[in-house]
């Protein structure tokens, strides 16, 4: 089975660095991009399997990004990294966006944030795995 990548989105660089340094031998390849912008071209020139984004950046916000992923790449599972915590925009990014799961910063790595990627590959494994035998039928 091909390694699956995961692309992290958060416009504080501290915070990509840390998790850079943080993931460095977790068994998936790793994309970090400090905007929306550039997440969206990443998105066009390499295969991803789940995004993790921040909820407020400056260009565009999370939930407008997820959105742009969910329509144009529907596969890829999406996980909301935030210390916003309006329940409004929370529930409305989980609703609309198709969210898998949603973090609440300041998160503890070893705890839960490992954890939760795995699972999100997991179940993109899974899902890919229904649509594959899906087609064979």
């Amino acid at each position: 089975m091909e390694t699956r990548t995961v692309l992290f989105v958060d416009d504080d660089r501290i915070v990509l660095r840390s998790l850079e340094r943080g993931l460095l031998y977790e068994p998936y390849n790793k994309l970090f991009a400090n905007s929306a912008k550039i997440t969206l071209e990443i998105l066009q020139q390499e295969k991803v399997h789940v995004i993790v984004t921040d909820m407020c950046m400056p260009d565009m916000d999370g939930l407008e990004l997820l959105q742009i992923v969910d329509k144009k790449y529907p596969h890829i599972v999406k996980i909301v990294l935030s210390g916003y915590a309006d329940q409004d925009t929370v529930q409305q990014a989980i609703h609309q966006g198709d969210i898998f799961k949603f973090i609440r910063k300041p998160w503890k790595l070893e705890e839960n944030f490992k954890e939760i990627i795995l699972e999100a590959i997991d179940r993109y494994n899974l899902q890919r795995e229904h649509t594959t035998v899906g087609q064979q039928s």
